[in-house]
């Protein structure tokens, strides 16, 4: 789910902190990758004649057929892609992740007894789960292509990668997941904001800086903000929204002052607690690593004929079109 609203209230108020920009003009940049969300989207998007890409043997390989060109697109602009996975989550989304697998459940239900096929391919997707199978193709993928990727024990992946731009081990979060902003992301990338700007590879960096100065908060008062806002771990105070939890911020010391003051509004029980857990998750990963050594990072060399041999043997992947990416790669490399 992310921060309600949250992309709204930064373009109503903080319109300074959003710039489009072409992917390459991030060439020789470092960026941290939120992979969970771009496997999600190939499971649910890379189709040929409206089905998934398969092997010959039935597998799903549309995650993978995606992180790899997705990779060779980045590769061959001159950024170098880190891939961030999920950890283990905290404990406060438990009832988040119910939801969603309760959602993808309904999802199949529907679309078992479907007949009508856009209906079908609808509930297909809203069906998707990533499982551990999609998990260990894709490291198996990195691992042959030389890529680096992270893989910490616990916490949320945007979480981990906004502290790797905060610390300078990277200069941009790749996400579609606002969450990294609360997490201290200084500069985020995610997909085109703009829609009147046409164009292959548009994005959009967000500043958070210039959110702050816009604002006139401090980083603390913004990640209240946000948990006013309603996030994964606390939902919002029924009838708050960003309008209204953008003036508590600003006319309340704190939430315990406005909930004190408070004869308008029904608090959720235990919602005092529930805030101030979000606002301890969001503060857990600042200074996680002190060390560039404490970051769990998976290294290897590129081994393109094993590469090879995985997208088109066991992928099924056009082998044509594999040798062609592969030879970019090794272009830019020379």
């Amino acid at each position: 789910m992310g921060i309600k609203s949250l992309t709204k209230l930064i373009k109503e108020n903080a319109k300074d902190s959003i710039e489009t920009k072409k992917l390459y003009q991030l060439s020789g940049k470092k960026v941290a990758i939120d992979i969970s969300i771009f496997i999600y989207q190939y499971l649910m998007n890379v189709r040929h004649n409206n089905e998934l890409l398969t092997n010959d043997k039935g597998k799903v390989t549309s995650h993978i057929s995606g992180i790899f060109y997705k990779t060779v697109n980045y590769l061959t602009l001159g950024i170098e892609p880190i891939y961030v996975f999920d950890g283990k989550p905290p404990d406060n989304k438990s009832d988040v992740i119910k939801e969603r697998n309760k959602k993808a459940e309904n999802a199949k239900k529907k679309l078992m007894t479907s007949s009508d096929e856009k209906d079908k391919i609808k509930y297909e997707k809203l069906s998707v789960r990533m499982n551990k199978g999609h998990i260990d193709d894709i490291k198996i993928l990195l691992n042959l292509m030389g890529i680096k990727y992270i893989q910490d024990k616990e916490g949320e992946a945007e979480a981990i990668a906004s502290e790797l731009c905060r610390i300078g081990y990277v200069d941009y979060v790749v996400t579609e997941d606002m969450d990294a902003l609360v997490y201290g992301c200084p500069r985020m990338i995610r997909n085109n904001l703009d829609k009147s700007i046409k164009g292959k590879d548009i994005v959009t960096e967000i500043t958070l800086e210039k959110i702050i100065k816009s604002l006139n908060i401090s980083h603390d008062k913004f990640i209240e903000l946000c948990v006013i806002c309603g996030c994964d771990y606390c939902d919002n105070i029924p009838k708050i929204g960003i309008v209204k939890a953008l003036k508590i911020i600003k006319e309340y010391e704190n939430i315990e002052d406005f909930i004190d003051k408070n004869k308008t509004y029904n608090i959720p029980e235990k919602y005092l607690d529930k805030y101030n857990k979000s606002i301890e998750i969001f503060n857990l990963y600042k200074n996680k690593y002190n060390n560039i050594e404490d970051i769990p990072i998976f290294n290897s060399n590129p081994n393109f004929s094993k590469l090879i041999n995985y997208l088109v043997i066991d992928c099924n992947i056009s082998e044509k079109r594999v040798h062609s990416a592969i030879k970019k790669i090794q272009k830019v490399n020379q």
